[in-house]
This record gives C-alpha cells, structure tokens and sequence, in this order.
C-alpha cells in the first residue's frame, strides 16, 4: 500500500488546463518516480482508454486510467486544480484528478487497492478532505486509506425518510441483483458499484452487487440470484454468463449510469418488476446451469464460446443485411428485378426517371451487401480476441469473397482469425516489442496466417460446400421444402429470440448474401414463423380474455403490433408465465407456417419488417394464409390448454368471469 502513491506522486496545486495536460503533468511525476519507463508511450496508452468513454464524474473527478506495458509497478498520482479541468462530466469541470496507471500484468492485490479508492470517492466526505489538505504527504496518506475522514452527518429530514422507507419494505423488501464493468475494470466498474449500493441502502433496497473488474471476477450466489425482484447491469463491456439472470427483469445500462443516477436505475427495476417485464437474456448469454458453479465440462464451456463469437459476428452484420436488403426489394418494387442489370448510376442517373431512382436504391443496396461476409468474419474474430482480431477477420471474409466462400467461408474465415490472434498473443514478447503487438506485429501475422490457409487450405473445400448448400436449397420442392420449413418454424418459436431462433434466422439472412431462388423460399419461411407467436398471443388475449391476466391482456395489444413487425420476443412474457401451454402451442403454429410458405413457394428478398414488406414478397396472397392459418393453430391450442386446467374459483381475475369450455 505504502509504495502505491508517495508525497511525491501528490500536486496540489495542478497548473494544467486540460486532461492531456493534466495527464502529462501527472505522469512526469511518475517518471520521476520510476513508475513509469517511457513518458510518450504511457500518454497514448491513457489517450486510447480516454477515447473509449470520458473519465470525468459528477461531483468534480476525474480518473484517467489505463493498463500499460510502459507502467514498471501499480501507481496512483493525485492532482488538485484551483481552476477545474473538463474531463467530460456531465456536471461541470474536475478538481480533483487520479491518474492510475495499472501495468498489464497487475497482480489483484494492488488492483483491490486501486477498486477500494474508486468506492472511497463516492463517499463526501473523503473527496471534502481531500480539497481542505495543504500536505501533499497527508493527501497521499488519505488516498493510500491510512486516515479515513468522517462523512458528514445527514440532515434529520433526509434520515427520517431513509427510516420511514426501511419500516415501509420491511416486510418484504425488494431485491436487486446489480453487475457492473467497464473496459478497463479499474475504477468505474467499483464506483457504479459503490453508487448503488449506497442509492439501494437509502431506499431500503436489498441489492447484491457482481463486479466484473481488473480486481477479480466473484459471481454471485445462485440462490440470490434466484431470489431477486430484478436485474441491473451497468456496463461497458459485455456481462459474463448473462444466462444466469434468465426470467428477470433487466435494466440494462452504461456504467456512468450507474455511477451518476443509481435513484432512477433502480426505480426503473421496480417498474419493471411490477409490470411483469421479462427480458429474453438466453440468446446472447449463457446456457441458466453455467453461472451456478462453472462450466460442467470443457466441451460444453467451449460450446457457449463458440455460440456466443458466431453471434456477435451476425449481430454486426445484421444492420448490413437490413439496410441493404430493404434498399434492394424497394428498388424491385420501383423499378422490377431488371433494374438489377441496370448501368451504374454514377454515369447514367436522371433525376427525373423512376428507373434511375430505383437503380440508385439497387445499387446503394449491393453495396451494403458487399460488406455481409467480411463484416461478419471481422466481428467473429473480434468477439474472440478484441481489436487485434478485426483486421485479419475482414482480411479473411474479403477472401472468402474472393473464392466464392460465400457465407461459410465467412464463418470459417472468422474463427480462423480469431484463433491465429488468442495463439500469438499466447507468445511472450521482449517488453520493448508489446507496444507494437496489437496495432502491428499482430494483425500482420494473423492475416498471413488466415490468408494462407483461405486461399491454399480450407477456402477451395469451403467453397465447394456452399456451392453444394446452394444446389439443395435451389433444388428443394415437394415434401423435402416442406420439412424444412417445419425445421425453421419449430426453431423460430422454440425460444423466441434465443439462440435456435438465431441461428434459424443466421440461416436465413446469409442466404441473402448470394441470393437464390431457394434461399429466398428460406428467408420467407424464417420470417412467417417469426411472426406467429405474438400474433397468436394477441389473438388468444382477445377472443378468450378470462383466460388471461390483466397484466398479460395489456401485452397483448402490443402484441399485435410486434407480431406484425416480425418481433418474436413480443411473446416472451406468456411463455415466461406460462412455457408448458405456451411454447408447444407456438411451435405448432410456426411449423405450418413454415411449411405452407415453402410449400406455396413463397419468396422474400428484404430480412426484416414483417407485414410492411408484403408488397416485396412472392405469392403475397398464399404468404399472408400462412402466416394466419399458423396464428390460429396456435391460437387455438393455447385456449384448448390453458381451458384445460381451468377450475371453478382458480385461474384469471375476479373481474374476467368464469371460463367457457373451449370445443376443439
């Protein structure tokens, strides 16, 4: 403790007037200190951690911070401004300046010292000292925790309440289990922490706090996870094993959030505990059995890994597919499939036709759909291994392109590059040359390597597989087209925006990508099944009301709503109360849907909007049947089943009648 901050390391009277002024101020001290072994290198280490998110705070703090290679040991510097540096709070200027330099491989002792300050500097009283102390060897004793300064008292008034809110929750008080990050880990994901508790405490609120930081990564207690109202999370980087809060209301947040209005985050869980708000956490986290005690086993483990990378490769090439899909079937719309021949509009646009409008729109649209495969090999290879993945992962998915890959290749292009990068980054390298690594030497290696092996290794026999993938879908008709679309329906509705709909609807969109008859049939399917479930809940809310609460009637109109714009988790809250009845009843429903769009030979070009894009659909009439003729199917089970376990004096609310037996 004693070596973390020294008087030396402590300016009272910070002449900087701004935070790379105030950081180089700071950091020359922690030259002299021998803290730091290059003064340059550390400066642009904290300039690219303050580029990811401001470090200014409410309340006059600022805490640049970063992790660095040019940091020799932990260190903390303390400087106090008379005239306010602006470290982008939303409160104004900061006077009281951190600077942390953690090195890369930090030990957790001194990142649980480094954690233990940022909670200190939610406390008044500490940050009041600090601005009242002439003795930069006291101030650093005051950082360092070796005098803890009293908070001041709190007005009567304000105690009186916090009292009257304890009586009032007492008996059943309302729980909250909270997780916090930040990209570094450091000090915003201890603050945000801190803030919250400290918010929970005056409302009577029990809240448990999971801190995903550089000090370690503790998870909570299942048992108080299962016991809580509802969920906060407020962080910058991705919550670990978020399957765990599965069937909770989740406020989901930045971490300043939690630092700067912790109050309304928390009234916020409240009502959306109170309105039966369930969030669908299963498609981006994990499995609910692997945040209870670890993984089961390494292949299960690396199965959610695998999971979780593929997923955050499409949900990057999402936006690409919509934007360029909606611009190329509205193209179609103005203009007819020809215009897809059409000149480029660069050299043949007239502002007065119709059809150069819609050759614009067409080619707009191609060219958003010429980035869908490197775009999602980039951000694969970027969920496995950050930043130094990005440019091997593109570099791949261009040649898959290239090869004609196609879809899989980009699949395959994407894990590739992510491993070559986890694999060098596994070689220790001579201190001078870390600085270099991630912006040079590994993206450099990384793209040889996946470039080798997509040209020489595996893109021929990749290329090849698609070409076969393409063949069968174009080839599908009769009965084969329609299990397919029994498959797809089934996992649409299955778990409604969880991962089997995901990868149902991956299926799909990467089919747009080198669009063909069959793969157009596939993208209809996907879509028509999609919308059945919160079509059917809406639909069974109005015809059998006493079957329903009055909470689940309100969902239900916007039900209609979400179902019409293909937004499947619009069911979520019905099979969340009840899944036996629900999740069977949808599934059936989206099955034949599913196969009577490809049994009509229904077609879309456009991987999203629902009933707003019918007029893009091939055989619009017979896609439109399907879809309601799996809505009541649907419908109709869940009123079977839901009358089934019906009972005189048990089921809906007193005020919606006695149940009707339902006749099949």
């Amino acid at each position: 403790m004693s070596e973390l901050i020294t008087a030396e390391l402590v300016d009272l009277d910070l002449s900087a007037e701004t935070k790379s002024e105030a950081a180089r101020s700071l950091a020359e001290r922690m030259v002299s200190a021998g803290r730091v072994t290059d003064l340059d290198g550390f400066l642009a280490d904290v300039a690219a951690r303050e580029a990811q998110m401001p470090t200014g705070l409410d309340g006059g703090i600022g805490i640049p911070h970063c992790r660095s290679e040019h940091v020799a040991a932990p260190t903390l510097a303390f400087g106090r401004s008379r005239r306010g540096i602006d470290f982008g709070a939303a409160d104004g200027p900061a006077d009281l300046v951190f600077l942390i330099a953690a090195p890369a491989g930090a030990d957790d002792d001194h990142l649980t010292i480094l954690s233990s300050l940022a909670r200190r500097l939610m406390d008044p009283g500490f940050t009041d000292a600090l601005r009242a102390e002439a003795d930069p060897a006291v101030a650093a004793a005051l950082v360092r925790g070796e005098e803890a300064p009293a908070t001041a008292p709190e007005p009567a008034e304000a105690a009186t309440e916090k009292t009257a809110t304890a009586e009032r929750t007492a008996a059943k008080p309302f729980r909250i289990v909270a997780v916090t990050s930040c990209p570094t880990g450091i000090a915003h994901t201890y603050m945000a922490a801190e803030s919250l508790e400290a918010a929970a405490r005056a409302q009577g609120v029990v809240l448990d706090v999971e801190t995903q930081g550089s000090a370690g990564f503790e998870r909570l207690d299942p048992a108080v996870i299962a016991a809580a109202d509802a969920v906060i999370w407020a962080h910058d980087v991705d919550v670990r094993e978020k399957g765990r809060f599965g069937g909770k209301p989740v406020v989901d947040t930045g971490v300043k959030a939690g630092i700067s209005r912790p109050a309304e985050l928390i009234a916020e869980a409240r009502a959306k505990a109170e309105r039966g708000e369930i969030s669908g956490i299963a498609e981006d986290g994990a499995g609910p059995a692997e945040g209870t005690g670890g993984p089961s086993g390494p292949s299960g483990h690396f199965g959610v890994r695998l999971r979780t990378y593929l997923m955050s490769g499409v949900s990057y090439m999402v936006p690409f597919v919509a934007a360029g899909g909606l611009l190329i079937a509205l193209s179609f719309a103005i203009g007819g499939y020809e215009i897809a021949g059409a000149k480029s509009v660069a050299d043949h646009f007239v502002w007065g036709e119709s059809a150069s409008w819609a050759a614009l729109l067409n080619q707009i649209g191609t060219a958003a759909f010429g980035f869908l495969v490197p775009v999602l090999a980039g951000y694969i290879a970027y969920g496995m291994a950050d930043r130094p993945a990005l440019v091997p992962g593109f570099v791949g998915g261009a040649i898959a392109l290239t090869i004609d890959a196609g879809f899989l290749g980009g699949l395959v292009a994407g894990l590739l590059a992510g491993a070559a990068v986890m694999a060098i980054q596994r070689v220790k390298v001579h201190p001078t040359l870390r600085g270099i690594m991630p912006v040079l030497v590994i993206p450099l290696l990384a793209s040889i390597a996946v470039g080798f092996l997509m040209f020489i290794v595996v893109g021929k026999p990749i290329a090849s597989l698609q070409n076969a993938l393409t063949d069968w879908l174009n080839g599908l008709s009769g009965s084969n087209a329609v299990i397919l679309g029994v498959v797809l329906g089934l996992m649409m509705c299955f778990d409604m925006g969880g991962p089997l709909n995901k990868v149902a609807y991956a299926f799909a969109v990467g089919g747009l990508a080198d669009p063909t008859p069959g793969s157009l049939k596939v993208m209809a399917a996907v879509m028509a099944a999609g919308m059945v479930p919160p079509l059917a809940m809406a639909l069974a809310t109005t015809l059998r009301r006493g079957l329903f609460t009055r909470t689940e009637r309100e969902n239900g109109r916007a039900a209609w709503v979400l179902g019409a714009s293909f937004i499947t988790e619009g069911a979520i809250p019905f099979a969340a109360a009840d899944p036996l009845r629900v999740i069977p009843s949808v599934m059936a429903g989206g099955a034949v849907t599913g196969a009577l769009s490809m049994a009509f030979g229904c077609t879309l070009r456009a991987p999203h909007g629902g009933v707003f894009v019918v007029p893009l659909i091939g055989e619009p009439f017979l896609y439109l049947l399907a879809i309601a003729v799996g809505t009541a199917v649907s419908t109709a089970l869940v009123v079977v089943l839901k009358g089934m376990r019906r009972t005189p004096g048990s089921g809906a609310p007193a005020d919606d009648g006695p149940a009707v037996a339902v006749a099949a």
